[in-house]
C-alpha cells in the first residue's frame, strides 16, 4: 500500500491536552520462543480492538517499530483517563493475566512502557514530504503558515490565539 505523501511542510495544530503512551517488549533470549512469542501475540487483538473503537476509548493513533530484540509503539491517546480505563478493559487484563501466568519473573522476555501527560502548546510537530504520520494523524494534519515556520513559532502558537 502506497502513503500519499504530502509535499511541503505540515505541523499539528497543538491546542489541545494529549498522552503519548510508549509501549513495547524486549526479547531477552532469543531461543525461548515459547515465552516471548505469546506476549508478541497478543498485541494485534488489542490493536484491532482500540482502532475499531477509537472514540469510544479515546485512542487516537499509533506508530510501531519492530528491531532485533525491541519492539515499541508509540500511542497518542485523549487523556490519560481514557488509557487508564482500557487498561482495566477485558482484553488486556487477559492480556496481562496470560503474560503473569506464562513468564512472570522469567528473564526470557522483558516488556516496558512509559506515559507522558502533555499539555496543550507544550508540544509541536514538523513534517517535510511525509505521509500522514505520528502526531499528524492522531490530531489536525494542516500546513505550515508563516507564523508557524519554527518549532518555537509552533509552540508559541497557543499562546498566540490566547491572546
Amino acid at each position: 500500500m502506497v502513503k500519499k505523501i504530502y509535499t511541503g511542510r505540515y505541523t499539528t495544530e497543538n491546542q489541545e491536552d494529549i498522552v503519548v503512551f510508549i509501549i513495547g517488549m524486549r526479547v531477552n533470549k532469543r531461543l525461548a520462543l515459547h515465552k516471548w512469542l505469546p506476549v508478541f501475540n497478543a498485541m494485534p487483538g488489542m490493536i484491532k480492538e482500540l482502532y475499531t473503537n477509537k472514540d469510544a476509548l479515546g485512542f487516537l493513533s499509533m506508530e510501531s517499530y519492530f528491531g532485533l530484540r525491541t519492539t515499541v509503539m508509540i500511542q497518542y491517546w485523549r487523556s490519560t483517563e481514557d488509557l487508564l480505563s482500557y487498561a482495566r478493559n477485558e482484553k488486556h487484563l487477559k492480556a496481562w493475566e496470560n503474560f503473569n501466568k506464562k513468564v512472570g519473573a522469567n528473564d526470557a522476555v522483558g516488556i516496558y512502557h512509559e506515559t507522558y501527560k502533555i499539555n496543550s502548546g507544550n508540544y509541536e510537530s514538523i513534517y517535510g514530504n511525509m505521509p500522514i504520520y505520528g502526531l499528524g494523524k492522531a490530531l489536525n494534519h494542516i500546513p505550515v503558515t508563516k507564523s508557524q515556520n519554527s518549532a518555537r513559532e509552533r509552540l508559541n502558537s497557543i499562546e498566540a490565539k490566547k491572546d
